[in-house]
């Protein structure tokens, strides 16, 4: 697979320490407006072909398929203009802005016939591959409750940064410069992990949203910060259970911590993924009489990376894609609507 890259920020970084390693996948062009930042990331990772609009890269074509790592904004006419040149496409998280692009983006991917996913990364957590496999499986017999959480702290720590004065962590608060906050942000990822893990999808939802204060008159240059800081939603699921699930960037302690609980009639599991690594613990059989909670080991799986790689190798289409991309985004939508309006609204 010849791979372009398209964006060159912390994303893209994070992608070329994976996508090479890839037998059979080469990394041959990469794009992005700002000329520096260009050539930073092309001379870094030993990138000949340099482009400073995707149109140049698109005239050139000597390309099989492009990762998009470029803003969220930017997801929609970049997508479907890779689309429309016949490129399969690995799309950064959100897919769109709102449910109407991405699902725009979804019908021209599946009508065009090419390869595309979306990279929830969370995916490549192996403890919620097994507890999804256990679910299915019927070990926790017909599910009842799920707790999920997204915890983050940048907005109290400087651990990846200070958001105060660096436009990378500035723009996530702005709604003015495309971001949706936590919700649109890391929520997804926590709707797939919960909705993944459990095996079923979101049917009805009703969320709260909140933005906090950050600096005086809520404005920092040219950024206003408007956007939402922390969500809790009440979800149905469509096989029947109750669930909460909620985000925040300012959960003192959290560096970047999920965590899925699962409760069944027979039996309940808990998934937690930090910087640090992944677990998975159950409490099954004879134990949920003493409320007795196990670690389970599980088998490595492959990534995101990987299996996009062997989709376009294959043909077959792998899952996370678009269209389920896009029903997670109908969700997200649909959240910031129930805020406005106070009431519960079915996906």
């Amino acid at each position: 697979m010849r791979l372009l890259v398209l964006g060159t920020g912390v994303m893209a970084k994070n992608q070329l320490a994976r996508f090479p390693l890839i037998d059979g996948v080469t990394v041959v062009g990469a794009v992005d407006t700002d000329p520096e930042r260009l050539s930073a990331f092309a001379d870094k990772f030993n990138i000949e072909k340099r482009f400073l609009s995707l149109e140049e890269a698109i005239a050139w074509g000597e390309f099989d398929a492009a990762t998009n790592v470029t803003p969220d904004r930017i997801h929609h006419p970049t997508t479907m203009a890779l689309i429309a040149a016949g490129k399969h496409v690995f799309c950064e998280k959100p897919l769109a802005e709102n449910y109407a692009k991405a699902l725009e983006m979804t019908e021209a991917a599946e009508k065009a016939g090419v390869i595309n996913m979306v990279n929830l990364t969370y995916r490549n957590v192996a403890p919620l591959q097994r507890a999804r496999e256990m679910v299915l499986a019927g070990e926790l017999g017909t599910i009842r409750h799920v707790e999920a959480s997204y915890l983050q702290s940048w907005l109290v720590s400087r651990a990846w940064g200070d958001w105060r004065t660096e436009s990378t962590w500035l723009w996530r608060l702005s709604t003015g410069h495309g971001s949706n906050g936590v919700l649109g942000d890391v929520g997804i990822h926590i709707l797939d992990f919960a909705a993944y893990g459990a095996a079923t999808d979101i049917d009805h939802v009703f969320a709260r949203l909140k933005t906090f204060n950050k600096a005086p008159g809520g404005q920092i240059g040219e950024y206003l910060l408007d956007a939402n800081d922390s969500f809790t939603m009440s979800v149905d699921f469509a096989n029947g259970a109750l669930g909460v699930i909620h985000a925040s960037r300012w959960a003192t302690g959290h560096l970047n911590e999920l965590k899925l609980r699962i409760y069944g009639e027979r039996g309940s599991l808990e998934v937690i993924h930090r910087p640090s690594g992944s677990e998975l613990h159950g409490c099954l059989g004879e134990d949920v009489e003493t409320a007795t909670w196990t670690k389970i080991e599980v088998e490595p799986v492959a990534t995101n990376y990987q299996r996009f790689a062997e989709a376009v190798a294959s043909g077959i289409q792998p899952d996370p894609n678009f269209r389920h991309a896009a029903n997670l985004q109908k969700v997200l939508d649909l959240a910031m609507v129930t805020e406005r309006e106070r009431r519960e609204l079915k996906v």
